[in-house]
């Protein structure tokens, strides 16, 4: 499938799932099935999904892995948009992520042969689960444990597109996390106490690695 197929259809799936998502953001962030998202909120939440699925399609075209990369895109839209609103991040969305995540990329490896992949991203997403772990525990202010579930995630993806991007990846999310944090502090908007959400910065910093190395580490 050539790429303005594939963009077309990202495009496409976009605008159809992407308000859907928005209604799905705005009620586990309420807490209310009933909620619903502004119009402006659906039309950033879809254009997001639409840039980030278009970025999957590039990064993987049509394969079992370029599933994964999709529903990921789906479930950082979400998880984002609920960090940024009550500073949480679901395991309602989370889990079935990383279930949806390591069964595509299996299911890429029994169909293209790509177990060393597969095993990289496994032992990726157990490495990036660990150290975060234990840098929440160490400082449970600075890193909760939402975030260490979606790092569990994200190292999965990066893993398997490579080692450097998963370092890339992480050291990305921190780095723009630290900036976003002493932004909000020299604006006088949150104070060195407030609570922070890292969520965006560390999905930010997998999807800089990715558009900036994703490409060259699969080919």
């Amino acid at each position: 499938m050539t790429r303005p197929v594939l963009l077309g259809a990202a495009l496409v799936c976009a605008v159809a799932v992407g308000p859907w998502l928005a209604v799905v953001a705005a009620r586990l962030a309420a807490r209310d099935d009933a909620a619903r998202p502004t119009a402006a909120r659906t039309v950033v939440v879809t254009a997001v999904f639409a840039a980030l699925l278009a970025g999957a399609a590039l990064l993987t075209g049509l394969r079992p892995a370029g599933a994964a990369f999709a529903w990921a895109a789906g479930a950082a839209v979400v998880l984002g948009a609920v960090d940024l609103a009550t500073h949480r991040l679901p395991d309602r969305v989370t889990y079935p992520a990383a279930v949806v995540v390591a069964t595509a990329l299996l299911v890429d490896a029994a169909v293209h042969d790509t177990w060393p992949a597969l095993l990289r991203a496994v032992l990726a997403g157990a490495a990036a689960f660990g150290v975060a772990a234990l840098a929440a525990a160490i400082s449970p202010a600075g890193l909760g444990f939402g975030d260490v579930k979606l790092l569990g995630v994200l190292g999965l993806l990066l893993g398997w597109v490579g080692w450097g991007v998963l370092l890339a990846g992480v050291l990305l999310g921190l780095l723009t996390g630290a900036l976003v944090s002493v932004g909000l502090l020299v604006t006088r908007r949150v104070g060195w106490r407030s609570a922070i959400p890292f969520g965006p910065p560390l999905i930010a910093g997998a999807v800089f690695a990715l558009a900036l190395t994703g490409s060259a580490a699969l080919g």
